[in-house]
């Protein structure tokens, strides 16, 4: 029987339109986990081109890359600037409990 070839499943191969990269943006601002939502801001990135949105964002493209990764803690303002150069927005809404944790 032949093997199964499998490989690791990349989002930004999927990202499709606009809306798309605001959708998986926001479930994983939803999730709450800042390494999750760093790693989403970076497949965004790396979808729409990293090189480019690092310039744009006054950025060093590999130190864009380590601080939009899963171990990367980047700085909030490193954030609003790929936010901005990626063409989306943060919302706020109350939670659903109404209570903040």
């Amino acid at each position: 029987m032949p093997k199964t070839m499998t490989r690791p499943w990349d989002p930004a191969e999927h990202f499709t339109t606009e809306e798309d990269m605001a959708a998986y943006l926001e479930a994983a601002l939803q999730m709450g986990d800042p390494a999750l939502i760093a790693a989403a801001l970076g497949d965004i990135a790396r979808a729409k081109g990293m090189s480019q949105i690092a310039r744009d964002a006054g950025l060093g493209r590999e130190s864009l890359y380590k601080a939009l990764s899963a171990e990367g803690n980047p700085e909030f303002a490193t954030i609003m600037k790929v936010i901005s150069v990626l063409g989306l927005q943060l919302h706020a809404s109350p939670s659903r409990s109404g209570v903040v944790s």
